[in-house]
């Protein structure tokens, strides 16, 4: 029994016809594509097809020979892609490659999910509801190697002078009482711009 996951994301023959003559011009022996989700779970989810010349090919990605060419999907992707579709059709401009990813946005974590996806489900589920009262949200910027959490405060948040109290009290206590592995949290936010502010 293979611990490998179910890539469930549909190439239409259009899409991959018009994929594989793409990477047919590029002149590269032995091109792909590599399918991700920046941002996966949130709001701000984007689902990105680039080109993957051979050794471009991330750790963990999982490989599916498609007609013409092989994709590589990224494994921390492979939850949010999920019924996941990919199509191309022609029209009189040449045609367009449409993906319609709808869990690509769907917060979806499990105890052996990456640290970043956890967080990022913390902070759209739990914490960003209370600070959408005050017209703000927080963001994950990065997870550095020390695991701290480096984070940027928007909307009513950034310039409000309570922020470093809802930082501390609320955001680093509610994410560290649930991700006990996470060292702390570090804020980026220019709280010095108040054009946002909510007071």
């Amino acid at each position: 029994m293979s611990d490998t996951p179910v890539v469930d994301v549909d190439f239409t023959p259009s899409a991959q016809s018009y994929l594989a003559e793409l990477l047919s011009k590029q002149d590269c022996e032995g091109i792909g594509i590599r399918m991700f989700v920046s941002n996966p779970g949130t709001p701000q989810a984007e689902t990105c097809i680039a080109y993957c010349r051979p050794g471009e090919e991330q750790e963990g990605d999982i490989p599916v020979p498609l007609e013409g060419f092989t994709a590589h999907f990224e494994g921390r992707s492979i939850p949010f892609l999920a019924e996941a579709k990919v199509d191309y059709s022609a029209d009189k401009m040449g045609g367009q490659l449409t993906i319609r990813a709808p869990n690509s946005k769907m917060p979806n974590v499990s105890d052996d999910s990456p640290l970043e996806d956890k967080i990022n489900y913390i902070l759209y589920n739990d914490i960003n509801p209370g600070l959408a009262s005050h017209g703000g949200e927080v963001s994950l910027v990065e997870l550095t190697e020390d695991k701290y959490a480096v984070l940027r405060f928007g909307g009513g948040c950034q310039g409000c002078a309570s922020v470093d109290m809802t930082l501390k009290d609320g955001v680093e206590a509610t994410l560290k009482d649930k991700l006990p592995e996470l060292a702390g949290v570090r804020d980026i936010t220019d709280h010095s711009d108040r054009s946002q502010a909510y007071y």
